[in-house]
Order: structure tokens, then C-alpha cells, then sequence
């Protein structure tokens, strides 16, 4: 089945700047010829694409079929960029999936070392960032899953670090009687998310049991850093974002040499090797750079 790429343009523009005026704007066309063009779309896909609201939001369907727009047009700046190396063009896009302590510590350099593409970053934990491929939402993902998702290649990168820790004023408060089953149960913890497991699989590793101490939730790698500062409570925050902190003395470990390390890997679609190849390569390059090698205690 062909697809009309104006068709796919209008699709992609909506899901990307959240409105049919918006999208036109973009595109220099009229709201009502986007509003036809996603018309005739849905009618040949059988299938709504867009769930109209303020702002508009793409259906599983049309998830599926805007990153496809954007990998046809990757594909296409890929092999004309060698028919035409003269030819001026626009960027295409690449939507890549990323655990937030990736993004605020190694991966932003890979990024800004690759050129001829802009990048549309969504945020989710490394144990279920290749769910975003599963979907075919996006057409890479940096994964703590070492298993290739189908139709996709799989390399490791190496291992995030991090490191149990608190405030001095903290440990003193819940660990005067030293980092015990008993102390850990009850002093106050904090996760990223509902999905973030990491500071639950330090405890398991250093105690062998399962705890559920009280637990504070901050969505934001930064902010995580920024309240153990504070005294808020206990996490495992990524090793380049605290080394300073530990040599000051503002931020002590939990436990000394106890590290946790995570296993990353960048996972691309098989379809789009050949167009992703400049980012790869960047991104294996940094990670090789900033990630460690030789792993404490690894976990995938």
C-alpha cells in the first residue's frame, strides 16, 4: 500500500506540534487542507489516527504510522545526501527512547557529534525503555535489556554507576547505629518513579531481603541529587553526578565501596541501520568514554 507522503507529513506534524493549526504553520499549508489530509489518511487506514483535543494526541495506530513518516524520510536524507551532497534539505528527525540518568550524564555529547538530524527524546526507565520499540514508537532506545527486541540490533555500551548515599545530617539521623536491615526499613528513601527499582535491588544485594522503607518520589535525575543534598532521604544517584559531592564530603555513601552497576545497550531498528549509522557510532563512542567497563556488581 503507498501511502501519500503529504499525508504522512500532516500526520507527523500534528504529532509533533500538538494541533491542526499548528501543524500548518509548519508545513505553510491551511488548517482545513491538514484537516483533509488526516481525513483521507484515516479513511485509507481503515482506523482513527488522532484523538482530537487541545492538545491532539496520536492513537497507538498513529504512533506506529508518524515514527514510520519519520524513518521514510530519514532513509530518504540518508541516500540522497549521497546522490546530493550539494542538494540543501531539511533535517530529518529521530525518535529515540532514554532513561533520564543517561540523558543527564553521557548521552548529550553523542547527540551534539552527529549532524543532519534533529532528535525527539521520550524519557522512561532502562528496563522498560525497549518497550518503545515493541511498539514502534521509536527508532532507538538506550535498553538495560541485553536481549535484541525484534526486527532490532543490540550492542552493549557499558554500565551506569551508582552509588547508595545521603546528607551527613541524614546518616546520622537513620544510620547512627550503622546501614542495618533495621535502619534501612525505616529511614526514608527515594525513587525516580513507580518503575524505578534501583534503590530496591541495592538493598536486596546488601541485606538479601526485600524491604519497602517510606518512600519519597522525584521524577527528576537533578532534583534526586539536589534532595539528598538537602536531607530528604536516602537513593542511588549516577557516580558522575556526585563525585564532586563525595569528595567534599556533602554527600557520603551509605556503605563504601558498594557500588550498583547498570548494563546499558543501544538498540536500533535493523531498517533503519544503514540512515542510524553516524548516530551509532557517536553514541558508542561516548559511552565507551563515560560509561564503565569492568562491572562491580552489574545489573540487567
Amino acid at each position: 500500500m503507498l501511502i501519500d507522503p503529504n499525508q504522512l507529513a500532516a500526520l507527523s506534524a500534528i504529532v509533533r506540534h500538538g494541533s491542526f493549526e499548528a501543524a500548518a504553520a509548519h508545513l505553510g499549508v491551511t488548517p482545513s487542507a491538514i484537516s483533509q489530509r488526516i481525513k483521507a489518511l484515516e479513511d485509507r487506514m481503515g482506523t482513527a489516527l488522532i484523538h482530537r483535543g487541545h492538545p491532539c494526541t496520536p492513537t497507538a495506530q498513529g504512533i506506529k504510522l508518524a515514527r514510520h513518516a519519520e524513518d521514510v524520510a530519514l532513509l530518504e536524507a540518508h541516500v540522497l545526501r549521497d546522490l546530493l551532497p550539494d542538494h540543501d534539505r531539511s533535517n530529518p528527525r529521530v525518535r529515540i527512547a532514554i532513561n533520564a540518568d543517561s540523558l543527564a550524564t553521557w548521552f548529550v555529547p553523542a547527540l551534539a557529534k552527529t549532524t543532519g538530524m534533529m532528535f525527539d527524546l521520550v524519557i522512561d526507565d532502562q528496563d522498560t525503555s525497549a518497550d518503545w520499540l515493541l511498539r514502534g514508537a521509536v527508532s532507538a532506545a538506550v535498553t538495560g535489556q541485553a536481549l535484541p527486541v525484534s526486527g532490532c540490533n543490540c550492542t552493549r555500551l557499558g554500565a551506569q554507576r551508582y552509588i547508595a548515599m545521603a546528607s551527613p545530617a541524614f546518616y546520622d539521623t537513620w544510620f547512627a547505629d550503622g546501614v542495618t536491615p533495621q535502619t534501612l526499613a525505616a529511614a526514608p528513601m527515594m525513587t525516580f518513579n513507580e518503575k524505578d527499582s534501583l534503590q530496591h535491588r541495592w538493598i536486596t544485594q546488601q541485606t538479601g531481603l526485600r524491604l519497602t522503607p517510606p518512600t519519597h518520589q522525584l521524577p527528576s535525575t537533578h532534583a534526586f541529587v539536589d534532595a539528598a543534598l538537602a536531607g530528604l532521604g536516602w537513593g542511588m544517584n549516577p557516580l558522575p553526578l556526585v563525585h564532586d559531592h563525595l569528595m567534599r564530603g556533602t554527600l557520603r555513601a551509605l556503605i563504601p565501596e558498594t557500588p550498583l552497576d547498570v548494563a546499558l545497550y543501544w538498540q536500533t531498528s535493523r531498517l533503519m541501520i544503514s540512515a542510524l549509522a553516524p548516530l551509532t557510532q557517536e553514541v558508542i563512542h561516548t559511552a565507551d568514554a563515560r560509561l564503565v567497563k569492568e562491572h562491580h556488581a552489574t545489573v540487567q
